[in-house]
């Protein structure tokens, strides 16, 4: 069997289109921030503004939290999580902030820290 190029090109664009529909649809009843969402492949990826934002989400779905290592005077702090079943099918969700190194946050998201 052959595999051209523009069918990976389409698949490519399905996973894409199927991933960020789950999370609109997501979106569209739960009162989740989500000012950037790029959809790909492998994840949806949602940038939110402050660092209390991670936890609607983290209440909400659940996940882990990771802390990048600080850079430049920032931390990156992330949330795995997946969006609901539909269909049987959950989409990997990262929902991330960038904070000042050695910002307080919350009780709730530190406590999610993986460890």
């Amino acid at each position: 069997m052959t595999i051209h190029p523009t069918d990976e090109i389409g698949a490519r664009s399905a996973a894409i289109s199927d991933n960020r529909q789950a999370v609109e649809s997501l979106l569209g009843y739960a009162d989740l921030p989500a000012p950037t969402v790029i959809s790909r492949p492998e994840a949806v990826y949602v940038s939110v503004a402050d660092a209390d934002d991670l936890l609607p989400w983290l209440n909400l779905l659940g996940g882990v939290v990771r802390r990048a290592p600080a850079w430049a005077g920032l931390e990156l702090w992330s949330l795995t999580t997946f969006t609901p079943p539909a269909g049987g099918v959950r989409v990997p969700v990262r929902v991330s902030v960038s904070v000042p190194t050695g910002e307080t946050l919350m009780h709730e998201i530190v406590s999610a820290v993986a460890a």
